[in-house]
């Protein structure tokens, strides 16, 4: 009763709006508890399977309710859920069970349907299906594919000696995973694998294509080559154009902040790979273009006396016989003199066997685009500045291209023509702060729960703190009134006057008034006894 008294009159006492407010918060306080609980008792599903079939998906479902397991389907029936305490149990119970089954063929049914009533037919149609599906779960097992296909078609047997056999030949669906893209090594491994698995079966019998109709065809050339196809070429340029782009990107993003910067690189690679030997001779000494002298032979000859040859060569002089001596008969004393001197020099004899590497760059251009320090201002950015970003780029440029691919020395001139410096205002730049906003967006119901928990804990706080001054205020009474007590006592000389059956009955209404409990066993004792 007093509970009840002490609950009304602080009801009464309160105001409409408090007691609006206080009802309030106690039914969002319910409301968010219960929602709390329900989220909190519901079970967390996860996949146990995706990718499934229509026919796998019911076999798995039909199996789930056998075993009142909850389930539930997404996307399209291709994935099934279940709580995610029970993925792993469940998993290995439908694998014990042949689950999911894909409806292939593969060649343990020989093992588990062994027996004399196949037929010779029915035997190849099931030796070929068997094949097939193994065919593909090899293919499933490369980097990049998720699912694969094989049709493969097996001729029949000559019956005849002298008969041509026929050929196999196989088609190949694949199922990429999504951004991959097989590379030529990886086609023409595939190609490989195929021809190899089937008896009788040439890589040429064999297509190759993805779910978007894109064929792979095998290359004869050097597999792990760059340039053996014009997407791994293409590859290669895009590569060097986004190292060259990122690096100016990061060097004048630095300069002029990352948002202020727009870069675009366009090269010309040259992929031509050459392989030639040279065979060079040079002299020692280049400046007066001699060798090194090996060996040398000098020969003077000398005569004096009568009748002494005539000097030169026989059968030379003007009156005389070609290949005849000259003889003249009143010849006197002469002199004769003969001098030759032979070296031999020995030069340097270079041999080179030079491999030329593909991928340089004969050509580069760089676009730049570049908003001034002050957007709608385009003179903000001032001509200083707008040279030093000229000369970092063409420094960029001169430093990019290959320097055999240009007959002379590419200039100022020549250079300033690869690279466009544009400045002006992004006006289709996006914020970044709309960008974050956009990416911090949360469900509604997150921010209803907060306010409603936030409300909650406003309202506890101002009971919490009505209750204390309460508290205190009874605090204050009690301390009051205690030293009034003593003023109902009888005198202490009145005390002495007071017999001793006054005493006790004074005693008992104490005890009474202070100890109820005590005071009700000692008349249940008193009762006993009488």
């Amino acid at each position: 009763m007093q509970l009840k008294n002490k609950t009304s009159e602080f009801w009464n006492n309160r105001s409409k709006t408090q007691k609006v407010l206080m009802i309030s918060s106690f039914a969002a306080i319910i409301i968010l508890i219960t929602v709390i609980s329900i989220f909190s008792s519901s079970e967390k599903m996860v996949p146990l399977y995706k990718d499934l079939s229509a026919e796998e998906a019911g076999q798995i479902k039909e199996e789930l309710d056998a075993k009142k397991v909850p389930s539930e389907l997404s996307d399209g029936g291709t994935v099934i859920k279940v709580p995610e305490e029970q993925v792993d149990t469940l998993k290995v119970q439908l694998a014990a069970e042949g689950l999911p089954k894909t409806g292939s063929i593969d060649y343990s049914f020989f093992g588990q349907n062994a027996g004399f009533g196949l037929t010779d037919n029915e035997f190849d149609m099931l030796k070929v299906e068997a094949t097939q599906t193994e065919l593909s779960n090899l293919i499933n097992e490369m980097k990049g594919i998720k699912n694969s296909k094989v049709m493969i078609n097996l001729p029949k047997d000559a019956v005849f000696v002298g008969e041509e056999q026929s050929t196999a030949s196989a088609s190949i669906v694949l199922q990429m995973n999504p951004g991959y893209t097989l590379d030529q090594s990886q086609v023409n491994g595939l190609y490989h694998l195929v021809s190899k698995s089937v008896p009788n079966l040439k890589e040429d019998n064999i297509v190759i294509m993805d779910q978007n109709s894109t064929y792979y065809d095998k290359s004869n050339g050097d597999a792990g080559s760059y340039a053996d196809s014009y997407s791994s070429q293409q590859g290669i340029k895009t590569q060097v154009e986004k190292d060259i782009q990122k690096h100016v990107q990061t060097l004048l993003g630095t300069m002029m902040g990352q948002d202020k910067v727009v870069v675009s690189v366009t090269t010309d690679i040259d992929f031509t790979k050459e392989n030639r030997t040279e065979d060079l001779v040079e002299p020692v000494d280049k400046e007066n273009m001699e060798g090194i002298a090996v060996s040398a032979e000098k020969v003077a000859e000398t005569y004096q006396g009568d009748n002494a040859a005539n000097g030169g060569t026989a059968g030379t002089g003007d009156e005389d016989t070609t290949g005849y001596a000259q003889t003249d008969e009143n010849s006197e004393n002469g002199n004769y003199d003969k001098s030759s001197n032979k070296i031999n020099y020995e030069v340097n004899r270079i041999h080179k066997e030079i491999a030329e590497s593909p991928y340089k760059v004969r050509d580069l251009g760089i676009q730049v685009m570049v908003e001034p320090p002050d957007a709608k201002n385009t003179a903000s950015l001032s001509t200083e500045r707008q040279d030093d970003i000229q000369k970092i780029l063409a420094t960029v440029v001169r430093t990019s291209i290959d320097k055999d691919s240009q007959d002379q020395e590419l200039t100022d001139e020549e250079i300033n023509n690869k690279i466009v410096l544009s400045v002006q205002p992004f006006d289709g730049k996006v914020s970044l702060d709309t960008a974050s906003e956009k990416s911090s967006v949360l469900p509604i119901w997150v921010y209803i729960a907060g306010g409603v928990l936030l409300a909650a804990i406003i309202v506890l706080i101002i009971m919490l703190v009505r209750k204390k001054r309460s508290n205190e205020d009874e605090y204050e009474e009690w301390t009051y009134e205690t030293p009034q007590e003593p003023i109902n006592l009888p005198d202490i000389n009145e005390e002495e006057s007071e017999t001793e059956e006054t005493v006790r009955r004074k005693q008992l209404e104490k005890m009474a008034k202070d100890k109820p409990e005590d005071f009700a066993k000692l008349l249940r004792s008193w009762l006993t006894e009488d």
